[in-house]
């Protein structure tokens, strides 16, 4: 497997919708998802998407750590999985300000408006189809990575950029302004 160079924001790969995958199990494919999992896992990450190491394709891999879990019934600890050509639909209006990290922007965190529970489908890495709700870290995980497949950075998605700032400082006084 091969650690691979993560985009900066900045960078114009981030920015456009990614290309739908037409051979979910073509070698080629398997391999890119082996080594996005290694290079998440090496970054310190909970999600990468395929933008995010210069690659226009509809694949994101993530996982949910145990020190993450919610405690939700849709929130369990996992392993690394992906998602091929996913898709992801709100389950109702109901939505939650997240604090979120991304490795393309390192050294910062924001508070993001994200919906507090999502439908997701897609394919696995056998090109099975998959399908499941989520909710707490996992759905919040699923839409950042989500977005990155539509070219849409997590400052984007914020209402109040003086809700942004260094991990240092938002880890020392980033919960007071939420």
């Amino acid at each position: 497997m091969t650690l691979l160079k993560i985009a900066r924001m900045g960078h114009p790969v981030l920015l456009r919708r990614a290309d739908e995958v037409t051979d979910p199990t073509h070698p080629d494919i398997r391999q890119l998802v082996a080594d996005m999992i290694e290079t998440m896992e090496d970054a310190g990450g909970v999600g990468l998407a395929a933008p995010q190491i210069h690659r226009s394709c509809r694949i994101f891999v993530y996982r949910v750590p145990q020190a993450r879990n919610t405690g939700a019934e849709d929130d369990q600890p996992c392993g690394p999985s992906v998602l091929i050509n996913p898709q992801i639909t709100p389950l109702d209006e109901e939505t939650v300000l997240r604090l979120e990290g991304c490795l393309s922007i390192p050294g910062m965190r924001g508070w993001v408006p994200r919906h507090a529970r999502i439908g997701y489908s897609g394919l696995d890495a056998q090109g099975q189809p998959v399908a499941g709700t989520a909710s707490g870290f996992l759905a919040n995980v699923m839409q950042h990575e989500y977005d990155h497949l539509d070219g849409i950075l997590y400052p984007m998605r914020m209402n109040d950029l003086r809700l942004m700032g260094f991990d240092t400082e938002m880890a020392r006084y980033g919960a007071q302004q939420a």
